[in-house]
Order: C-alpha cells, then structure tokens, then sequence
C-alpha cells in the first residue's frame, strides 16, 4: 500500500510537470527545473516494479493460503484505499463542474489535469473494487497490470522526453551555475560603479582582500568568464553554455531549458555556444554614492 500510495502521488506529479511544460500556466512567474521532473520519474521507476514485485508475492501466498485474503487489516487498507480513491474521483468531478459554472476558463492544461486524475484515481479504484468483490481473476488482474504498466511507462517516456537525457541534465546544470556565476559578477559591478562612479576595467578590478567575492571561473572548463567594458555605462557578460535557454527555444519542453522569474523578462536568456548579455547601468537607478565631505 505503501508503494501504492507514493507510486500514485509520483505518477500524478509528473504528469502534471509535463503538462505544465506542454501547456505553460497562465502564472506571471514560473520555475522549471529538471529536478522537478526528475524526482517523480526516479519514483516510479524505483517504487512501480518494487509494487508489481511485492503484489505478486501477496497473490502467491493467497493463493497458497486463501484465508489471508480475509484478515481484517487487509480488508481495512482496501477499504480505505476505495474512499481516498472515491473522494479524490469526486473531487476532481467537482472542480470540473465548478470551473464550468463559475465561467472560468476551461483550459487544454487543465482538462488534461483532470483526466490524469480520473484516469490513474479511477484505475485504482476500479482494481481494489474488483478485488473486494472477488472478480480479480489471473486473466483480469493481467488486463490490469498492462493498463498500470502502460500509463507508468508512458508517463516515464515522456518525463524522459523533457528532462532528457542524464548528460543533458549534466549540461543544464553547469548553464544554471554559469548564470548564477554571471548573476553574481554583474552585481559586483554595479556595486563597483555606485562605489566609484565607473565601470571596472576589467574583473580583477573587483578583487577586494576585505569584500568575501571571489570572481567565479566556468565550473565546466575552469576559464574565466568574459567581461567587457562596451561604453562609459554599459558592458558585456559573455558565458560558453551548453544548451538554449527556455527565452530561446522554439518548442515548448525542450530538454534541458530552465527559466527563473518573470516570463516576459529575458534578461538572462541565452542562447547555445559562446553568447554575450548585454548590459547597461541606468544612473537613476544606480545612483552613484556621494564622497564624503571631509
């Protein structure tokens, strides 16, 4: 029951992760990460045989011993797997009816939502029901473990298909780093012109024995990053990434594109290969701090 349980709970996650990657939220802001996917899909692909496995020993020892499909506790786990199963199948009814008469907006995302719910809560329904009731043959409990395994394995594909593959993982997260690397250099920048009134002529200008800044390297090659004084008031942060940011990409759920913040804000979108962000110190903005009067 167990692995029932968080098999369920993992399945759900991550087709609602991949419809939220087919179908993007109307939502100002936005995270999609890899990790966010690849938690339920680990999951499953541990938890869904580690079921199948342990299932099969229980049907053998019902079948070696039929009386133990009468002791109490395992009567009650079904039991209460049928309402949890039951409420969730009413409550997902519920807010269909109840998005329909409040005139919202019934969306592609989110009928497909609801279906996911209908379809894996009343599968789990429909399996324990014809258990209580005794109808779980061999020929029909096989009908039901091809109709788990073929929701499981499809849903594992295409989690797959947009987190891609490990080494893509790999790639995505050395591009986080070299952002956040980025990140932190442009804010010691600005801190630098509202210090002294100009941009640094370069980044060992920011090296300070009493500031805690290291100016960061490529985690991936161990190169410095770029930086390049474009005018009085504007520079250039340039990074060698290995993947399109999600600002770039043609097709929604590219495998390996994360974006952070406000959809419509592309400041720190990227492109593959050597790629250069263009940046400009606004004065008003960054006001540069009075001298002290002696």
């Amino acid at each position: 029951m167990v692995a029932l349980y968080s098999g369920t709970v993992a399945l759900l996650n991550l087709l609602f992760r991949i419809i939220n990657v087919a179908y993007p939220p109307v939502e100002r802001y936005l995270y999609f990460g890899s990790s966010s996917v690849s938690l339920p899909v680990a999951t499953l692909i541990v938890v869904f045989p580690l079921f199948l496995f342990l299932a099969n020993i229980l049907q053998k020892s019902y079948a070696a011993d039929p009386s133990r499909k009468e002791y109490a506790v395992r009567r009650w786990l079904i039991y209460i797997t049928l309402f949890v199963a039951g409420i969730v199948l009413t409550g997902d009814l519920v807010t269909l009816v109840y998005f329909f008469l409040d005139g919202r907006e019934l969306t592609a995302g989110f009928l497909l939502k609801v279906l996911s719910v209908f379809v894996v809560t009343g599968s789990i329904f429909g399996y324990y029901l014809d258990d209580l009731r005794g109808r779980l043959t061999g020929g029909r409990r096989n009908v039901w473990r091809i109709i788990a395994a073929v929701l499981v394995v499809s849903s594992i594909v295409a989690g797959f298909g947009v987190i891609g593959t490990p080494r893509n993982q790999r790639l995505m997260r050395y591009d986080e780093q070299k952002i956040a690397d980025l990140q932190s250099v442009q804010g010691q920048i600005t801190q630098y012109w509202q210090q002294k009134g100009a941009l640094p002529g370069n980044l060992d200008e920011l090296r300070d024995p009493l500031s805690y800044f290291s100016i960061p390297v490529d985690p991936q090659s161990g190169e410095s990053y770029v930086y390049r004084k474009t005018g009085a008031q504007s520079f250039e942060l340039c990074a060698n990434f290995n993947l399109d940011s999600r600002g770039y990409q043609s097709k929604p759920g590219y495998a390996g594109s994360y974006y952070y913040g406000d959809l419509n804000n592309k400041n720190w979108a990227y492109k593959k290969g050597q790629y250069c962000l263009q940046r400009m110190i606004d004065p008003e903005r960054h006001p540069v701090a009075p001298k002290p009067v002696r």
